[in-house]
């Protein structure tokens, strides 16, 4: 392949969706992830949740109003009442079933290319702790993350001053507050990944479920 047909190959096809599912549909957060999901999918990315309620559903919800592609992952436990499990309205174009909620959140990794976290609780914070982990891991083909809301500048400063976070992985995200930005950070973030040396040897590239 060229230079030429690289840049024309589409690297970012799967967006993932995660946030709050205990959202009902008059909540901002909730329309704000419905109007996302509407932007994205209208430029022909597939959209991917888990198949719950809340940011989830309304990501769904926003994708197919205007005809867009969904895939969700689900899974209905009988023995974690603290999970919401499946959300029956929630009905995506392709389901991905799992049995177990670690085996759903690493399946929600591996069938997006790119993640948009939205407010949620610990199940959120689990997400994003798994995606930047992922992207410190294998840094350089990661797959990035867009944290969706102003609110999360204070969550990250507060980390950031806290924690030992270097600016390798302060670079693997972007904090975007308007729907507006939303498609030219995505368009940010191909643009980097066409930059990914993928050589014959290259270790990273074969562990490709969590890699670009």
């Amino acid at each position: 392949m060229n230079d030429q047909e690289k840049h024309h190959t589409k690297i970012i096809r799967n967006v993932a969706f995660f946030g709050d599912a205990n959202l009902p549909e008059d909540n901002s957060d909730y329309k704000d992830a419905y109007e996302v999901a509407k932007i994205v999918a209208e430029q022909n990315y597939i959209i991917v949740n888990g198949g719950g309620p809340g940011i989830m559903n309304a990501a769904t919800q926003g994708a197919e109003s205007v005809g867009g592609e969904t895939l969700s992952v689900t899974f209905s436990p009988t023995d974690a009442p603290g999970f919401e499990g499946k959300y029956l309205k929630n009905i995506t174009d392709t389901e991905v079933t799992t049995t177990n909620y670690i085996e759903r959140m690493f399946k929600l990794m591996e069938h997006a290319d790119l993640y948009i976290i939205f407010k949620g609780g610990s199940g959120t914070l689990s997400e994003l702790g798994t995606a930047w982990v992922l992207a410190k891991l294998y840094y350089g083909h990661h797959k990035p993350f867009i944290l969706f809301g102003d609110f999360w500048r204070e969550v990250v400063g507060s980390i950031k001053k806290n924690l030992n976070i270097d600016e390798q992985e302060m670079s693997v995200f972007k904090i975007v507050a308007d729907r507006a930005d939303i498609l030219d950070t995505v368009s940010h973030f191909e643009h980097q990944m066409h930059g990914i040396d993928h050589k014959e040897d290259c270790r990273i590239c074969t562990d490709s479920a969590f890699t670009v």
